[in-house]
């Protein structure tokens, strides 16, 4: 199988929503909701692509004719490309029937471990679905990041059990989640939290924590504060709020508030490894690319991850080769030529 050949093949397995478009921009989806669109006008999803596209960089091959090492550490564990696969949640109902959440986190963590690379894996109200996910990265001896929603104290407290047992090497809350429809006016409430509430939180889960969803240079204090050891910055994919900046858009200036501090993430619309280099170059420590994990996943299972990441790795590896860069630890905002 190819890389065309695994999008050909999610076409017929996807439900109505998606599309497995050639390039996930978002204009097919818009505001479509449920699905894979964005919230309200839909324009959120399609800014996060367009900003990275945007961008452009600086070619210098006066260098060392050498393969670019690609490798990165986090928390200790070796990886081969500064990628990781996002969390998706209610994939049956977004992305088609031929899969559910269970069974999706079990195909994506196994295939990233074995690519080289590493999943975040989603939450939901079934309580099977972080069961599943947590067996999926206990099988694969910790190689997977469960990601928790922001749920009221006591369920927290049983999902962070399930997490301690997968021996994962870090946990995750999307916080951003606290916009989605199916946490709210939950009895006892979830959603939200203050910055106290998240020291305790993090003092709880045990892991070294990633805080989801930060998008300014304030929130990215307060997860700081609240003791969290990472943040992603994203707006969920647009889907919580509509009208937002993109990630590429404030990622620089939270780099510079915190990068020397913390680890950063970014997520939304990254879709090659020339995004992957720009989101480098702008201050991330690596990205996470959510939706079209779920096309490789529908489209040619395990297979189908392998291609997506050896074809995220091998853009980002050409692109590191084209602009005179060795590591990706040498990538900075010299190599955008909008920034200089």
């Amino acid at each position: 199988m190819n890389y065309n050949e695994m999008l050909e093949n999610a076409r017929t397995r996807s439900g109505p929503y998606c599309k497995a478009c050639l390039v996930c921009n978002g204009r097919a989806c818009g505001s479509q909701m449920p699905g894979p669109g964005a919230k309200g006008c839909g324009d959120t999803a399609i800014r996060n692509f367009e900003a990275w596209k945007k961008l452009r960089i600086n070619m210098d091959t006066l260098n060392v004719n050498a393969a670019p090492d690609t490798s990165f550490r986090f928390f200790g564990h070796a990886m081969k490309y500064p990628i990781f696969a996002g969390p998706v949640g209610a994939v049956n109902l977004h992305y088609g029937d031929m899969l559910d959440d269970m069974r999706y986190n079990e195909i994506l963590v196994s295939a990233c471990a074995d690519a080289g690379i590493a999943a975040f894996t989603g939450d939901g109200t079934n309580p099977e679905v972080m069961r599943a996910a947590c067996r999926a990265i206990a099988y694969c001896g910790g190689n997977g990041i469960p990601t928790v929603k922001p749920w009221d104290e006591e369920t927290l407290r049983e999902k962070f059990a399930l997490v301690r047992d997968s021996s994962s090497f870090a946990v995750a809350m999307d916080i951003d989640a606290a916009g989605l429809p199916f946490l709210a006016d939950r009895n006892p409430p979830a959603g939200s939290k203050t910055v106290g509430e998240m020291a305790e939180i993090i003092r709880e889960a045990g892991k070294p924590f990633i805080i989801k969803g930060i998008m300014t240079v304030r929130g990215a204090h307060k997860a700081k504060e609240a003791g969290a050891s990472v943040i992603v910055v994203s707006n969920h994919g647009g889907r919580v709020l509509d009208q937002c900046p993109a990630t590429a858009e404030v990622l620089p200036a939270i780099a510079d508030a915190v990068g020397k501090d913390m680890m950063i993430l970014v997520d939304g619309g990254i879709r090659d490894g020339v995004d992957v280099f720009k989101a480098l170059a702008l201050g991330a420590d690596a990205v996470i690319v959510a939706r079209p994990y779920v096309t490789a996943v529908y489209g040619g299972a395990a297979e189908g991850v392998q291609l997506l990441t050896e074809k995220l790795g091998g853009e980002l590896r050409d692109t590191m080769k084209m602009c005179g860069v060795s590591r990706i630890e040498e990538i900075s905002r010299e190599q955008l030529f909008e920034l200089r």
